[in-house]
C-alpha cells in the first residue's frame, strides 16, 4: 500500500484559489490512479478529479474550468488547483491512491484536509 499526507487546505474567501498537495509514500508513477475526493458536512465523499498513471484525467463537472490535478514525479506528490472557489466547495478533501497487486486494486487515502471558502 502507499500512505497518503494531504496539506494546503485553509479558509479563503470566495473567488479566490487554493493549492492542495498530497505527499505519496512511495514513487507515483508506479500507482495506477491517484485522485481528490471531498465530503461536506452531511454529504457523501464524492470524486473530484484523478489522474491515472498515463496521464488521464477526470474531472466531476463542479470542478470542470476551475480545478486542475497533476502530479510530480520527482517528489512523488500529486497537487489539486482550485481556482474561482465558492462556499458549495467547502468540504474535507482526501487524497486517494489505487495500488495495482498484479491481481487487485488496493485502495488509500489520506486524513483530510479542510478547505472552507467564506461568502
Amino acid at each position: 500500500q502507499v500512505q497518503l499526507v494531504e496539506s494546503g487546505g485553509g479558509l479563503v474567501q470566495t473567488g479566490g484559489s487554493l493549492r492542495l498537495s498530497c505527499a505519496a509514500s512511495r514513487s507515483i508513477s508506479s500507482l495506477a490512479t491517484m485522485g481528490w475526493y471531498r465530503q461536506a458536512p452531511g454529504k457523501p465523499r464524492d470524486l473530484v478529479a484523478f489522474i491515472t498513471s498515463t496521464g488521464i484525467t477526470n474531472y466531476a463537472d463542479s470542478a470542470k474550468g476551475r480545478f486542475a490535478i497533476s502530479t510530480d514525479n520527482r517528489d512523488n506528490t500529486v497537487y489539486l488547483q482550485m481556482n474561482s472557489l465558492k462556499p458549495e466547495d467547502t468540504a474535507i478533501y482526501f487524497c486517494h491512491a489505487n495500488v495495482w497487486t498484479g491481481s487487485r486494486f488496493l485502495s488509500s487515502w489520506g486524513p483530510g484536509t479542510q478547505v472552507t471558502i467564506s461568502s
